[in-house]
């Protein structure tokens, strides 16, 4: 069934329809970070770590496509760096890890993938767990997001996006 699903995850526009319209024109109405009952993704949310039990979160959220916008200034010399657009540096993934991680403080970034996007924005749903939960201490698998070394790791670059922008993981 998962591997039925992620084929279908491969052309979403052409083989979800008319559903993956009306899910953009939804989630477009909500806000930026949202948390979400259960995962959109079941197949992928589960090779990231997601498991459908106490001390898990999911998270969707909204990134802002295109290049980022630095202010003009009102007159004065022209600086040689003066250019309106300047690339953020990171990735939209990375930066929506980061805005879920500001959402919900106490808890720990899995892992993310890839929803959806149009025009103005890109979706990502976010795997959120919590250190402090007796689930996931007692759970063999995940119990290394409760070590302390952990703490904070989306802004460490330890996610499996962030390895891959500092060039740890073949692109």
């Amino acid at each position: 069934m998962y591997k039925n699903m992620g084929e279908l995850w491969k052309k979403p526009r052409k083989n979800l329809g008319s559903l993956w319209k009306t899910r953009l024109i939804e989630w477009r109405q909500e806000n930026v970070v949202t948390r979400i009952d259960k995962p959109t993704r079941i197949d992928r949310a589960r090779t990231l770590g997601y498991k459908a039990k106490q001390g898990f979160v999911v998270a969707r959220v909204r990134v802002l496509k295109g290049k980022r916008k630095r202010p003009k200034f009102p007159g004065g010399r022209g600086p040689s760096k003066r250019g309106r657009f300047f690339s953020a540096g990171k990735s939209n993934q990375i930066m929506g890890e980061e805005r879920a991680a500001r959402k919900f403080p106490n808890m720990e970034i899995m892992n993310s993938y890839y929803v959806g996007e149009d025009g103005s924005f890109e979706w990502f749903e976010v795997i959120l767990a919590d250190p402090k939960s007796p689930s996931i201490a007692s759970d063999s698998e995940r119990k290394w997001i409760t070590e302390k070394q952990h703490a904070g790791r989306v802004f460490k670059g330890l996610t499996s996006s962030g390895k891959k922008m500092r060039g740890l993981r073949k692109a």
